[in-house]
């Protein structure tokens, strides 16, 4: 049961990224002009930095790599796009997103602690282990 719930956890953690990063990709350009209209600094280097972190990240949370580091960079960005891009609580939804991400952050929080465990390319690698060193 302990293995199912972690892999049903890594599943619905990551699936939010995935989906998000795939939908950035493919639509580079949109993204690219969303971030422009948003003020963030160089767009042209953040648009393909958030695909990474989103895509990247959400791929190898669910494969289990490196997870402890994946969780902590998707715990901060998690945070980062709360305050960044869901502060406008005078817009409908905003605040669920804004609690979302935070809610977010907490599950990923909880993998920076514990690791993933099998099936997980950590495990096969001996590399689990929630004494372990982040490393």
């Amino acid at each position: 049961m302990d293995k199912a719930l972690e892999i049903v956890a890594r599943i619905l953690m990551s699936q939010i990224y995935i989906i998000s990063g795939w939908s950035k990709l493919t639509g580079f350009s949109g993204t690219q002009g969303y971030f422009t209209s948003m003020g963030l600094p160089m767009p042209g280097v953040v648009t393909p930095l958030v695909i990474l972190i989103e895509l990247g990240g959400g791929l190898l949370l669910l494969a289990g790599f490196k997870t402890r580091w994946v969780a902590a960079i998707l715990a901060l960005f998690s945070i980062a796009t709360a305050f960044v891009a869901h502060t406008n609580f005078a817009e409908p939804g905003q605040m669920n997103n804004f609690m979302k991400n935070l809610a977010m952050a907490g599950g990923y929080l909880l993998f920076m602690k514990y690791g993933a465990d099998s099936p997980s390319v950590d495990a096969a690698s001996g590399s689990k282990h929630a004494s372990q060193r982040l490393t």
